[in-house]
């Protein structure tokens, strides 16, 4: 089956009546998750700072007949933006619910030795990586506390789980990310919220282009191709899951994964 067949082919309606907030959903996997829980029925909300991209995601949810979703456009690396400010009223305007949150938006910095980081650089990974996370969960939290059951989506990567030389502020960030999803999950362990946590390894997409340059992109896992672990962490099941840490690598779905023998043979991380 071609990623279009699948995509074009509605889903079992698993989060109908859903409404899911994704950030960096304008591409890559905030695109490809964007589209797979408008196929299974939700309403998602596109966050991200390029409308033209966030414009082509709606377009193509819409072509296929999937719920409308909603558009925000917002820079996360300027906290002081009346629509950086605004987000949870924005959405509280439209829904009387949030039933989840994808903290996919993510900015690389530098690969460079810690020695010679920039200070301003630091400070605007930083913002989106880990503190725009906090304000946006913070601002949606009267909104998931509505719901009967809700999900957070907090994404971090190998270099946050274990330390690699020259990842500088990206792989600091990334570890911060794990442990305040953590936190996040012990203070509302006993409510209807669960937080949990996604690496999504080694994926096709512009953040791995820039971090491994001149690398045959088609090597990596296809984004669409992972989206399964994000579906069972807004699903229902989810209640049964806190604090965790998936590998989306660990859950490929194989009628999307366009590698052949060849790539796979010559697959490098």
């Amino acid at each position: 089956m071609t990623e279009n067949e699948y995509t074009k082919a509605k889903g079992d309606g698993t989060l109908d009546g859903k409404t899911i907030l994704v950030t960096g959903a304008g591409d890559g996997i905030g695109k490809a998750v964007s589209i797979e829980y408008a196929r299974q029925g939700a309403t998602v909300v596109l966050l991200g700072k390029t409308k033209r991209n966030l414009e082509g995601v709606y377009d193509e949810i819409t072509d296929y007949g999937y719920p409308e979703p909603a558009i925000l456009v917002v820079d996360l690396a300027d906290p002081t933006a009346d629509a950086f400010k605004s987000i949870g009223a924005a959405i509280s305007s439209e829904f009387k619910q949030l039933h989840g949150i994808v903290h996919n938006a993510a900015e690389i910095g530098m690969l460079t030795p810690l020695e010679s980081y920039e200070g301003a650089l630091w400070d605007h990974v930083f913002q989106v990586n880990v503190k725009s996370p906090l304000l946006v969960t913070q601002q949606c939290l009267p909104l998931l506390k509505e719901a009967a059951y809700a999900s957070i989506i907090f994404t971090t990567d190998e270099s946050g789980v274990k330390p690699k030389g020259y990842w500088g502020a990206y792989g600091v960030s990334k570890a911060a990310i794990l442990h305040m999803a953590r936190m996040w999950a012990i203070e509302y362990a006993k409510t209807n919220i669960r937080v949990n946590i996604v690496d999504p390894g080694p994926c096709r997409t512009g953040l791995r282009l820039m971090t491994h340059p001149g690398m045959p992109m088609k090597r990596y896992t296809p984004p669409e191709a992972i989206t399964s672990i994000y579906m069972r962490l807004m699903d229902r099941d989810v209640l049964g899951h806190n604090g965790e840490l998936f590998y989306a690598q660990d859950f490929i779905n194989p009628d999307l994964d366009d590698r052949t023998a060849r790539d796979l043979a010559t697959s490098t991380i």
